[in-house]
């Protein structure tokens, strides 16, 4: 899932605000809340695009999974109330919950689950995580709440992979129209979009545990500008802001309206390289990249400070992180002999495509001044998120690009034929294969070791930072979470103090 970035202006609906009494203003915002995004999403099907910003809106809200990933990264029952796993770990057994319906009165059953993921896994899908679909053998639906899976291999992220978006269940009738009509078994329904500005979300009150529900309306803006977020935090147009800029968060910390959460990640902040790209795709120019970049400059000029330095495609806290940042270190030098050892004449002109997201066009006028001292002349190019996707990740026109990867487990994307950044390694392949194999938690570890310092070592990427997220929120609202294994904001969680 990739992260990204947009805009908005509230200034009507902030007049419309201070119209109303205090008193009223203080009633509403007992069952309401206005929550801000840095990017619209493109749709709101999560099936159909990579965008985060899709299940930032409605995982967990509209649409609902068999499991529930919590903050911490625990994985809890969800739409299937439990579920046994074989020996070979290979086959699931889940039953689902008694009594849910989806929101247009159809009822969710074990045809709807296997429905959901076949479609996943279909020739025509535009499920991102297709590949996860399609290593599944067989779904079968032994009675209505009863589905069982058989996987082609084992994968000791099963669960936790069916609490990502992309295995949301949805209902066979509404498919077609989720990107604009989204039709769930969750807590909220789509009440209105404004494009370009809000998505605003109403309690369903058909939803099986509507009761306990506290939140009644919630409406995600969507600012991108660093100081427009500020402002809107200030003036009270919005009552949390998750994963904020970090550009302005420092005043927040002192003022006691507010509670400002710094969260924990699994995501990695990348300088993506087109290794399909000549000259690129000679090991030694992505070095010679990676050695012109300053990491610790980069965390701070892209994320105020808020990140550590990373040397692969994983993070600390993760099963068997090694630090590779030594494999590539901030060494200029050498990075000007590297690209004399390959037979590069400078200046060197590269593209370097900028999503929205601050972090990337913010990071991305440091790296490309660093880039300029070993000669290579960075063009940088901003673009908005729907030409980053049909340009960058579609098409695979660039050379370098910044992009925060957000999902906790997508190494096998390096094993992914056709994907945006062209990595190509048998070695890297069989090294996956045999991850996905490794029943034992500590030959796991061993093995993802392997495997961190072996894209290290090809250079795939300038490996840049894990960001931590912050999270600026009204002191009263309750339920935000600590950390953020994957990008979801559960509005059912939320309740005013």
């Amino acid at each position: 899932m990739i992260n990204r970035r947009h805009l908005i202006g509230s200034v009507a609906g902030s007049a419309a605000l201070a119209t109303l009494p205090l008193a009223a203003l203080a009633q509403s915002k007992k069952n309401s809340v206005a929550l801000a995004m840095t990017l619209e999403p493109p749709g709101l099907d999560p099936t159909a695009g990579a965008a985060s910003a899709i299940a930032e809106v409605v995982q967990y809200n509209i649409f609902e999974t068999l499991t529930k990933i919590n903050s911490d990264g625990s994985v809890s029952p969800l739409l299937a109330e439990s579920w046994e796993v074989s020996p070979d770990l290979k086959t699931y057994t889940f039953k689902l919950r008694k009594g849910v319906k989806f929101q247009n009165g159809e009822p969710f059953n074990a045809k709807a689950v296997k429905f959901s993921f076949e479609r996943a896994s279909a020739e025509k899908s535009t499920n991102k995580d297709k590949r996860t679909f399609a290593s599944i053998d067989s779904v079968a639906a032994i009675d209505e709440l009863t589905v069982v899976i058989l996987n082609k291999a084992l994968d000791p992220d099963f669960l936790f992979l069916m609490g990502q978006a992309t295995a949301i269940i949805v209902e066979p009738k509404s498919v077609d129209t989720n990107a604009t009509k989204p039709v769930g078994t969750g807590p909220y329904q789509l009440s209105a979009w404004n494009k370009g500005a809000s998505v605003t979300l109403s309690k369903w009150e058909g939803y099986r545990n509507a009761a306990a529900i506290k939140i009644k309306k919630a409406t995600f803006r969507f600012i991108s500008d660093p100081a427009a977020q500020v402002a809107a935090l200030l003036a009270g147009d919005v009552d949390a802001f998750p994963r904020v800029t970090p550009r302005g968060v420092a005043q927040f910390k002192s003022n006691a309206k507010f509670q400002v959460l710094v969260n924990g990640s699994r995501a990695k902040t990348i300088l993506a390289i087109n290794n399909k790209k000549k000259p690129l795709d000679d090991v030694r120019v992505r070095r010679a990249i990676a050695a012109a970049i300053d990491r610790k400059a980069v965390i701070e000029g892209a994320g105020d400070g808020y990140g550590a330095p990373i040397g692969s495609h994983y993070v600390p806290g993760a099963l068997g992180y090694v630090d590779t940042t030594g494999i590539n270190p901030f060494n200029p030098e050498k990075a000007k002999a590297l690209l004399a050892e390959a037979g590069i004449k400078t200046p060197l002109e590269l593209s370097l495509k900028l999503p929205p997201a601050p972090y990337a066009r913010q990071g991305g006028e440091v790296i490309a001044a660093q880039l300029a001292k070993i000669g290579i002349i960075a063009k940088i190019e901003n673009v908005e998120w729907a030409q980053w996707l049909s340009g960058t990740y579609t098409n695979k026109n660039y050379d370098l690009t910044i992009i925060s990867h957000v999902e906790p487990f997508d190494l096998g994307n390096f094993a992914k034929p056709g994907y945006y950044w062209g990595y190509e390694s048998a070695q890297f392949n069989a090294l996956f294969d045999k991850i996905q194999n490794a029943p034992r938690a500590a030959d796991r570890a061993k093995l993802l070791g392997d495997a961190q310092r072996m894209l290290a070592n090809d250079c795939v990427h300038a490996f840049l930072y894990q960001p931590q997220w912050v999270t600026v929120a009204d002191k009263n609202l309750k339920g935000l979470w600590k950390d953020m294994p994957v990008f979801v904001n559960d509005i059912s969680a939320l309740s005013w103090s």
